[in-house]
């Protein structure tokens, strides 16, 4: 039987993004692939990103954090995700813990994150400073000037997508900008593909974003290891930096995403703040019968 049997989860989402937080505080255990896999299998549990917290390992911070995509694979940032976790560890009764404010330091693959409270249900999460050099985004080769790169889709006299910006906020991003709605393009069919593109060394998010105000952006987002997403927050942070970068709008928007809005500010001091929604849908707990077969 998996440990993970048993064990309390939150169902919830960011700005429509699916969200799962499970609590390993006080336990030496551990998610395997398997087990998040099979998590996302089950309607009760399904999720975009699955959010892991786990006893503090560097001194200063409230929690560890690994976070996980529906193939298995580890997310080294999740923005909707951490405001998830923020109100878990600051309302959820069974999570709460009485030392902690309404302002938490989390530590995750992709560096520390801090979180402050808005609102009853509305956190900012500083998401630190993007990375825009080619080998740390990473891509498989060199690009001097990574606001827009060569790459793209379809003929080459008459490409369906072309020179993407490119953008690590956690997580390495492509955005593609585009004058009509993104929702007119077969993201579905694309993202994969771009997704696994060898430019890529280690997959890249995936996203189309149309400017439509001095700071207003629609965007769609295919996710690295999860899909098509209702909402992204890395995605609309690294969408708000590379549109800054083009002087297409000033250093913050808001971000319209089919789950809802994610506001963005990119300060003078380079961080990266997003501001947005959460909401409990349902608590339960995880049936044995889940892990059956789970490798």
């Amino acid at each position: 039987m998996s440990a993970l049997a048993h064990r309390r989860f939150l169902k919830m989402n960011g700005a429509g993004n699916a969200i799962v937080v499970l609590d390993l505080r006080g336990s030496d255990l551990t998610v395997a692939a398997g087990d998040v896999r099979a998590i996302a299998r089950h309607p009760a549990s399904a999720f975009d990103q699955l959010m892991v917290i786990h006893d503090a390992r560097t001194p200063g911070t409230d929690a560890a954090l690994r976070i996980y995509n529906t193939d298995g694979s580890e997310a080294g940032a999740c923005g909707n995700g951490t405001r998830c976790v923020a109100y878990a560890m600051l309302d959820d009764p069974a999570m709460a813990r009485p030392a902690e404010s309404g302002r938490l330091t989390l530590e995750t693959r992709g560096g520390l994150v801090s979180v402050k409270r808005m609102a009853e249900r509305a956190f900012t999460v500083d998401m630190g400073r993007p990375k825009l050099k080619w080998d740390e985004i990473p891509l498989a080769e060199p690009f001097q000037d990574t606001r827009r790169i060569e790459l793209q889709v379809g003929p080459i006299d008459a490409p369906v997508l072309h020179s993407p910006a490119v953008v690590n906020m956690g997580n390495p991003h492509a955005i593609f900008f585009m004058d009509r709605d993104p929702a007119t393009y077969d993201l579905a069919r694309i993202g994969p593909m771009l997704e696994n593109h060898p430019v890529f060394p280690d997959r890249a998010n995936i996203s189309l974003a149309r400017v439509t105000g001095p700071d207003t952006i629609v965007l769609r987002v295919w996710e690295r290891g999860a899909g098509l997403t209702l909402a992204c927050g890395t995605a609309a942070c690294a969408t708000v930096v590379a549109a800054a970068r083009l002087r297409m709008i000033g250093r913050g928007a808001t971000v319209h995403l089919p789950g809802g809005d994610l506001v963005i500010e990119w300060r003078a001091d380079d961080h990266v703040l997003m501001t947005g929604p959460v909401a409990l849908e349902w608590d339960g707990t995880f049936d044995p019968a889940l892990f059956a077969g789970a490798a």
